[in-house]
């Protein structure tokens, strides 16, 4: 065991493992006894190993090519390379210093000779200097121009030279003379002009001016920009005295003469003066925009006084537009005829330094703020046509009712938008447009309002003729459209910063909602025409019947009625979404009739009921085709599923009625287990119309009560019970009279307009007179009315504002709802559409 403990090659192996060599010298339990000695031998092998260790190191330390001795020699030899380098350092500092001596008498010699050069030079541009000096005030004297601006532009380019050398009094004394001399060119050119302008010796002096405007040219910009605001003044002199001091001739009136003043004079200087001016000076532009600008504080003064003028003689709006048309065409005119003159190349400095000049509103923005007189004259030509279209007949004597026309006063009411909206743009496309697009909006409403829906307007006891809803529903969908196009117009000519202050888009609703209230007149023409037949319904006895067998004799009396005159308007009727709107709608209104006028037959047999649901899928079978009357195809079509399903959905709103009416009274409790589960409320109020309906004895109603309570609380099975049906709420509640065509209190107009949007308004139909006032009646009403479409009562006194929101509010609903051919309609709120396509 102590071999294999010290073995060296055990211990020195590579892939030495110590459990291996333990599980070596302990194979056994036996060997377990020897664990003190085997510890013994490692320690004293370790040891051993330590003191070979320190030998080994001892002796690597201090023998002659230790580390430590390589350390030592390596630092004495950095020492002696430092000391090297600093050598070669000194050596260096000396070498240079020995050339820096040599050469300084080379440099020193450099100096001398740069400034003896500069000397010279500035000996030489001294001479120049002073040569050209004397020979520029003897040039001056001469008034040899041509030659003494060449000469002066020498003369001011060597000054510039001598702009250091100021300190020396003798350049200091030339300096000041060149600036003399300058002053001096300057006074004699101006006083030059001057003498030949007033003696009228320009023509005979032309030369010596032109060769005079090349010597302000060199004496800078402040000396050309002197010249011509004299000659702009000398010219203007005239005019200033004529129209500023003559209160005649300086009118609004006389604005013609301004302008027709001006072009004389732009003519004589372009015959006379434009020669002697260099072309880029563009002594013509600034002579116009002088002009335009006098004459803009001109007009500015003249509109101030007449503002403030309190003898009552304003400004006449036909003057001021006359003025202002005559101004813009005075500033397009020179704006086409400075932009066609050629200017200076843009890779010269001087052009790329000149200033542009723009004609544009240079005189006109003096009109600006009194536009609004223009304005508020639109505003009463508008207000004085309202009238004069209300009064006016839908179809001129002398034409014949076509199905594609709209109204004529729509057509002149389109021309004049036109034209004035053309005719503002022109003039303003600032707050003035902006304040025209409102005052066009303002009559948006009230054509919609006092024209359109007043057509709609019946006296007595008359509905509106068919011809005047088609007129009326063909005006709205156009002017619908126009208001659109007319909003982006607007947008297209406005101030950028004034497009979103641009919305008429609550105008373009309330056409919509005009073309509602055609539709509607349309459908109750159709009701009208169906009032005998439900006369013959009401007249038949429904609790004697003994069986249910085929339709009733009336229903095809109404089919016949109803499609000869959905036909008949169909004919009419343009546009595929109105034709779908009209159907939908009349197929509700027809479904919420067959309702009223069960309510009418009371009482009502299990058999009679029977005999209705029977004649109710013969009515939907029917009002199924009838969009199929719009644009008849000549081979047989199926109508589409979407009408189908709306006719349907209508119809089968009468289903829990008639189901709950077929049973027997006796026993009772089916009777209430039938209502629970078809009508589905827990209205006591509602199973009473329910027993007055089937005509079951009043001594019998308290227990038929009493158990509707019982199985109303107690079966589990009604959980979802609702508090009142929609169905038979707005039943019975006062109904007394016969329900289409008549009286009825409680089919109010609100509730009829509402039904254009809604289809679950009170199920009665209303007056067949005065539609228009019931429409707005409604309007004042359900102005808030929401898809739910719960009418309120009729209100009174509603402003003009109040009724256009409420239009707006109608047009969005039928917007939504006939946005495009087919515009979905299967909705719980029963709204005007169609299935399909979306606008």
């Amino acid at each position: 065991m102590s071999a294999a403990l010290t073995n060296p090659s055990s211990l020195d192996s590579v892939d030495y493992d110590p459990i291996d060599h333990l599980n070596l010298l302990f194979a056994n339990p036996a060997s377990v006894s020897s664990v003190n000695r085997v510890s013994q031998t490692l320690r004293s092998h370790q040891d051993d190993l330590a003191a070979e260790i320190g030998a080994l190191e001892a002796a690597q330390a201090y023998r002659p090519d230790s580390s430590l001795e390589r350390m030592r020699s390596a630092q004495a030899e950095l020492g002696q390379l430092f000391r090297k380098v600093e050598t070669v350092r000194s050596r260096a500092m000396e070498t240079e210093a020995s050339i820096t001596s040599m050469t300084a008498d080379i440099k020193r010699l450099d100096g001398t000779k740069k400034n003896l050069t500069l000397s010279m030079t500035a000996l030489k541009r001294l001479q120049m200097l002073t040569t050209a000096y004397e020979q520029l005030r003897g040039l001056a004297r001469a008034r040899q121009y041509r030659d003494c601006a060449g000469l002066l532009q020498a003369v001011l380019q060597l000054m510039r030279h001598f702009g250091s050398y100021r300190s020396i009094e003798q350049i200091a004394a030339l300096s000041r003379e060149v600036a003399e001399l300058q002053r001096g060119l300057l006074e004699q050119v101006c006083e030059d002009f001057e003498m030949a302008f007033a003696k009228g010796e320009v023509a005979a002096r032309r030369g010596t001016l032109a060769e005079a405007c090349l010597v302000m040219d060199a004496l800078g910009d402040a000396a050309r920009a002197r010249l011509v605001t004299w000659y702009v003044n000398t010219e203007l002199r005239e005019y200033r005295q004529v129209f500023r001091g003559n209160d005649e001739a300086g009118s609004l009136d006389n604005i013609g003469r301004r302008y027709a003043w001006f072009r004389r004079t732009v003519k004589a200087h372009e015959e006379e003066h434009a020669a002697i001016f260099p072309p880029h000076w563009r002594v013509s532009e600034v002579l116009a925009t002088a002009f335009c600008e006098g004459t803009r504080d001109d007009f500015r003064g003249i509109l101030e006084r007449s503002m403030r003028r309190t003898d009552g003689a304003k400004i006449d709006v036909n003057l001021l537009l006359s003025c202002l048309q005559e101004t813009l065409d005075f500033e397009q005119s020179l704006e086409r005829r400075f932009s066609n003159e050629p200017r200076a190349s843009i890779d010269t400095l001087s052009s790329a330094e000149e200033k542009t000049y723009s004609f544009n509103g240079l005189i006109s923005v003096a009109f600006e703020p009194y536009l609004s007189l223009w304005v508020d004259s639109q505003d009463r030509q508008l207000a004085a046509m309202m009238p004069k279209y209300r009064n006016q007949p839908s179809i001129p004597p002398d034409d014949e009712f076509s199905p594609q026309a709209v109204m004529q006063s729509a057509i002149e009411l389109f021309h004049f938008y036109k034209l004035t909206l053309s005719q503002c743009a022109k003039l303003s496309t600032a707050e003035r447009l902006l304040d025209l697009s409102k005052i066009l909006a303002k009559y948006l409403d009230e054509y919609a309002q006092q024209v359109l829906l007043h057509k709609l307007q019946a006296s007595g006891q008359t509905l509106p003729a068919m011809q005047d809803c088609i007129l009326v529903l063909n005006t709205a969908d156009f002017w619908h459209a126009n208001t659109n196009q007319l909003e982006e117009n607007i947008k297209k000519r406005i101030d950028p910063d004034l497009v979103g202050r641009v919305d008429l888009s609550s105008q373009s609703d309330a056409f919509l909602g005009v073309a509602s209230a055609s539709v509607l007149a349309l459908v109750r023409i159709v009701e009208q025409h169906c009032e005998g037949v439900w006369r013959e319904m009401k007249n038949t006895n429904w609790s004697t019947m003994e069986t249910a067998g085929d339709q009733s004799s009336y229903v095809g009396e109404l089919v016949k009625h109803v499609n000869d005159k959905t036909q008949e308007i169909l004919a009419v009727v343009g546009k595929q979404q109105y034709a779908r709107a009209f159907c939908d709608n009349l197929v509700e209104h027809l479904a919420t009739s067959y309702i009223n006028q069960i309510v009418q037959c009371r009482p009502i047999s299990e058999i009679g009921a029977q005999q209705m649901l029977v004649d109710k899928y013969a009515l939907t079978k029917s009002f199924g085709t009838l969009i199929l009357q719009h644009n008849p195809s000549p081979t047989p079509q199926p109508p589409p599923a979407g009408f189908v399903r709306r006719v349907e959905q209508s119809m089968g709103r009468v289903d829990p009625l008639l189901k709950t009416l077929q049973i027997r009274p006796s026993p009772p409790e089916g009777l209430v287990q039938a209502y629970l589960i078809h009508i589905g409320d827990k209205s006591d109020t509602n199973f009473r119309k329910i027993l007055e309906l089937k005509g079951v004895r009043k001594q019998d109603h308290a227990h038929l009560m009493e158990l509707f309570g019982i199985h109303r609380e107690g079966s589990g099975g009604h959980d979802k019970l609702v508090a009142s049906s929609p169905l038979l709420t707005p039943l019975m509640a006062t109904t007394t009279t016969s329900g289409l065509g008549g009286s009825s209190s409680t089919a109010t107009a609100a509730a009829g307009a509402a039904s254009v949007l809604t289809g679950t308004a009170a199920r009665g139909a209303f007056d067949a007179g005065s539609l228009g006032e019931k429409l707005l009646s409604a309007a004042r009403d359900i102005g808030t009315a929401s898809a739910a479409g719960m009418p309120g009562g009729v209100g009174v006194g509603a402003d003009k504002a109040t009724i256009n929101e409420n239009l707006r509010n109608f047009g969005k609903f039928f917007r939504r709802d006939i946005g495009g051919l087919g515009a979905r309609f299967g909705k719980r709120d029963g709204s005007l559409g169609a299935e399909g396509e979306q606008r």
